[in-house]
């Protein structure tokens, strides 16, 4: 699996990216999301997912580890291809995707040229348990916190606790707290709070 590219951008479009890594050119299939972050030439790394079909073997590439995770998941429901998972991401942020999914908007997802109604219920319905407002459950790229989130989230997941509700404190916990949070802080508040 190859998991990133590190090279010098030779040419960027809206569609796909080249970059020259040790004189061997990767095109990359990308998001306008990841070609607005692109410069225009250097040297530059993009998260990659490799598609592989009978037909072709097609590397998509994203700015950001966040964005590759939630097209990971994007194109886990079935329904979303490659190309329309590309054009979600094209049309909204990973943040912006995760949060309409959280909050069950289907008219965000309606927006996006090629999805209907069926398909954005069923990205909802499929992704609501995997991605909870601008965090992406099982994603480390956000650091510390998103670590401890996740080690608190199974922990409580183990006593019993409903994972929506317990994101919901947690996140709310992390946001206010003017202190970095252990896990067993955020396990505590979250079992007060179900009290």
């Amino acid at each position: 699996m190859i998991t990133h590219i590190d090279g010098i951008l030779e040419e960027k479009n809206p569609n796909y990216a080249i970059v020259d890594v040790n004189g061997v050119g990767y095109m990359l299939h990308i998001s306008l999301n990841t070609y607005s972050e692109l410069p225009d030439k250097g040297r530059v790394r993009l998260f990659t997912h490799l598609s592989i079909r009978e037909d072709a073997h097609t590397l998509f590439g994203f700015s950001k580890k966040t964005e590759r995770e939630m097209y990971r998941h994007l194109i886990s429901v079935s329904g979303v291809g490659p190309s329309t998972a590309r054009m979600v991401l094209s049309g909204m942020t990973s943040s912006e995707c995760a949060s309409a999914i959280s909050s069950e908007d289907v008219s965000a997802f309606k927006r996006v040229k090629g999805i209907g109604a069926k398909t954005a219920e069923r990205i909802i319905v499929d992704l609501k348990n995997k991605v909870f407002g601008d965090i992406i459950i099982g994603d480390k790229s956000g650091g510390s916190n998103n670590t401890i989130k996740n080690e608190a989230l199974s922990a409580l997941q183990v006593l019993g606790v409903d994972r929506k509700r317990a994101e919901k404190i947690i996140s709310d916990a992390i946001k206010n707290s003017d202190k970095e949070l252990t896990v067993e802080d955020l396990v505590k508040i979250t079992l007060k709070a179900q009290r």
